[in-house]
Parts: structure tokens; sequence; C-alpha cells
């Protein structure tokens, strides 16, 4: 059984599951995945409670860099290698672009590909799929509330100051 817990953000409510050995979802949502239980009892799962107390002091400004475990489940070894070169290495405050980080990962997919990956990423804001962005603009994202994904994109580049604040 997995435990969920969400957060209120500026960016809306994110909902975290884990299994009690790793996170493995991140979203934007209140209400529990099937087969997930909510966790209202502080402390009934420590690394949920870690992780929501990691991501609040990221969206407080006090947290640069993530550490709790996760398991991006199961996954092609291209896509694996693709999120797990994102997230050792593309740190707060930086961003790379789809083919930089088809680059670095050292696998054959292709920009178009690594856009495709980001959409999937079990636990964004954790392996920061938002910090990959296209040549010649911010390119996509399907973080946030619904409809919201490219708004959320430039706050969460806002806030760790890899764009200017917008003047609008």
């Amino acid at each position: 059984m997995s435990a969920f817990g969400t957060l209120a953000t500026p960016v809306g409510v994110v909902g975290v599951v884990s299994d009690g050995g790793a996170i493995t979802r991140v979203t934007w949502r209140s209400t529990p995945p099937d087969g997930s239980v909510v966790v209202s009892e502080p402390g009934a799962d420590p690394l949920l409670t870690e992780a929501l107390a990691q991501l609040r002091a990221y969206f407080d400004g006090r947290l640069r860099c993530f550490d709790v475990p996760v398991d991006l489940g199961v996954q092609t070894a291209a896509t694996r290698a693709v999120l797990l070169a994102l997230h050792e290495t593309v740190a707060q405050g930086e961003t790379i672009t789809y083919g930089g980080l088809a680059a670095r990962s050292g696998t054959a997919v292709p920009a178009r590909g690594i856009g495709s990956i980001m959409g999937a990423n079990p636990v964004p804001l954790i392996v920061p799929c938002h910090r990959v962005v296209a040549g010649d603009g911010l390119g996509g994202y399907s973080g946030g509330d619904v409809g919201r994904g490219l708004e959320t994109k430039r706050w969460l580049l806002e806030h760790e100051g890899a764009l200017p604040t917008s003047l609008f």
C-alpha cells in the first residue's frame, strides 16, 4: 500500500506518493491515485513526511536540491538514462535544451523524444523536467494544474533564478 500526502504550493496542490522506500509519484492532484491511502498522521510514513517537508522548503526558497529516494518505475533503459542524467546533472538555476539533455544522457534519443520522456516523468519537481527547455523558448510542460503548464514552468524557472521575473 502506498501513502499519499498533499502540499498547497504557489503553483497548485502537489500530491506525493511514497511506497515507504522511495517516492514513486509527484503530481498536481489533491486526491490519492488508486492503491494509495491518505496519510493524516504525521510520521505514519517518514519518507512521505520528509518529501513533503523538502517540497515545502523548496517552495519557500530554502532548498536547492532534493535528496529523497525516488523510484522511476518500469522504464526503458534510454528513458531511465535520460531522467537520471537530468536528476544528477542539471542543478537549480540551470536549464538544458532537449537536444543538450539527449547528448548528455548518452542515448540515441532525439530531442523530440526527450520531450515525450519529460512528459512521462513520474516525479516532476524532484526530477526537474521543468528545467528542460527548447532551443528557442520554454518548450512544453505537462505539469501544473490543467491548462496552466507553461505558466507553471515559467514560475518554477523564475523561482529558481533560471529566468528573469516576468514584468507582466
